[in-house]
């Protein structure tokens, strides 16, 4: 039986991380974009006025290369996020449900969506330029990261349930539908109990931007997670729909 080597999984991640960071860094210039210039509008003629509390200086990076770095980071992030699935999934396949790899797939970068856009994003939504108290920079990214660890947890719970019902006396949806349950009830718990740093957003942040730059900011987490789902799925499927003998190398 012919089988990918883990090596081969880590490559096709990569790839589908590629196409993933590319599409990302396009959602990103153009739906994102937009509403950070909207945003630096505003900050400048705070600035301008006087009611910024620091004086305006002089930028060390011009906007121009600050977009092409985000562009940029945008695909080393979403490199990082395919190796990270593609360990995952390579440790965890004969956790996950499906009835072939790219369904396994689909699902694994469905959860990794959830744990690290979705509900971040509930609980610590995205704020545009202009936005937030840099004092408190560390506080916040210490519970976010430890947010989405503990989201993780949910999640890796909720599939080592549905692994131990396999001898449940029901059919295969009943242990779907007990598994989403937990997952939903742990999601549910950790946004009410886990504390957050409030966010006190100036007077002069209309409130359609504020939510439009927040809605973009996950469109565009959305679109890189699809992608980066779907193609590497893809990858994983034999190029012959009736060749059942390629699998994937056991290395959990």
């Amino acid at each position: 039986m012919s089988t990918y080597p883990f090596s081969t999984v880590l490559s096709r991640g990569l790839l589908a991380g590629a196409a993933a960071g590319v599409t990302g860094a396009v959602a990103a210039l153009l739906i994102v974009e937009p509403q950070i210039e909207s945003a630096l509008v505003v900050e400048e003629a705070r600035a301008a006025t006087g009611t910024a509390g620091h004086s305006h200086d002089e930028e060390l990076v011009g906007r121009a290369m600050q977009v092409f770095g985000g562009l940029v980071a945008t695909v080393a992030v979403a490199l990082c996020l395919a190796l990270i699935v593609a360990v995952v999934f390579a440790a965890t396949r004969h956790l996950l449900p499906g009835r072939d790899d790219f369904r396994r797939v689909g699902l694994l970068a469905g959860l990794g969506f959830v744990v690290v856009a979705l509900l971040p994003a509930i609980h610590f939504p995205a704020n545009p330029p202009g936005v937030g108290d840099p004092d408190t920079v560390n506080q916040r990214t210490g519970q976010y990261l430890s947010f989405i660890i503990a989201a993780a947890a949910v999640s890796w719970l909720a599939l080592l349930a549905h692994r131990r019902l396999a001898g449940w006396a029901r059919p295969a949806p009943y242990r779907t539908v007990v598994a989403a349950a937990l997952a939903v009830v742990g999601y549910a718990l950790l946004l009410a109990l886990w504390p957050a740093t409030g966010v006190d957003v100036p007077a002069d942040i209309p409130a359609a931007l504020l939510w439009e730059f927040r809605l973009a900011s996950l469109a565009q987490l959305a679109t890189m997670w699809t992608v980066l789902g779907v193609v590497f799925g893809l990858l994983l499927t034999p190029a012959r729909t009736g060749d059942r003998r390629t699998t994937l190398a056991n290395v959990a």
